[in-house]
């Protein structure tokens, strides 16, 4: 398994997100984060982004997909994991942790300092984020199910309150995602 950064083949991180979201969810919500992938690909600018994917060969096996979280009275670079896809085969094989952790490494290297998820805390939690709530990162939109907003600190320091309000990149701007 190759771990990569390269987004020559964004169509395949596209028809990824979607068919393991049609597994699991359904035929509309694979849609909904198909094209919600297509549109962060195509309208985040690069110093905004950060895909990782893993492939076996040619193959895009899961893709981890950070975007850019400011706070607007905090100088630390936050990032935000939204969203991540293991190919419905090799789910529960470790796949999705080993490419967190090989994301999460890259992150710090390049200064980041904060990396933020909104999911399952039985699986962030196995690669350091922890459940938060909004007096230490306030969202940039209300949160449907506010048990699921984790975080964790990239540097030595420990995570301290991310001041002021956030705001995210245009494609993560919509409620429904939230």
């Amino acid at each position: 398994m190759e771990f990569t950064t390269e987004t020559t083949q964004a169509q395949a991180i596209v028809d990824l997100f979607r068919a393991t979201f049609t597994d699991s969810e359904g035929a509309d919500e694979g849609a909904v984060i198909g094209d919600f992938v297509a549109a962060l690909l195509s309208t985040t600018p690069a110093r905004d982004i950060f895909v990782f994917s893993a492939l076996d060969g040619d193959t895009v096996q899961a893709s981890a997909i950070f975007t850019r979280l400011r706070f607007q009275d905090d100088a630390r670079t936050a990032f935000i994991l939204s969203p991540m896809a293991v190919a419905t085969d090799r789910q529960g094989k470790g796949l999705g942790q080993k490419l967190l952790h090989h994301a999460l490494q890259q992150l710090r290297d390049a200064g980041v300092a904060v990396a933020l998820t909104y999911g399952d805390i039985n699986f962030y939690g196995r690669v350091g984020f922890r459940q938060i709530d909004e007096t230490v990162a306030k969202a940039p939109l209300p949160l449907s199910f506010p048990e699921g907003w984790l975080a964790q600190s990239l540097t030595e320091a420990e995570l301290t309150p991310l001041k002021g309000a956030s705001t995210c990149v245009e494609a993560l701007n919509d409620p429904a995602l939230w």
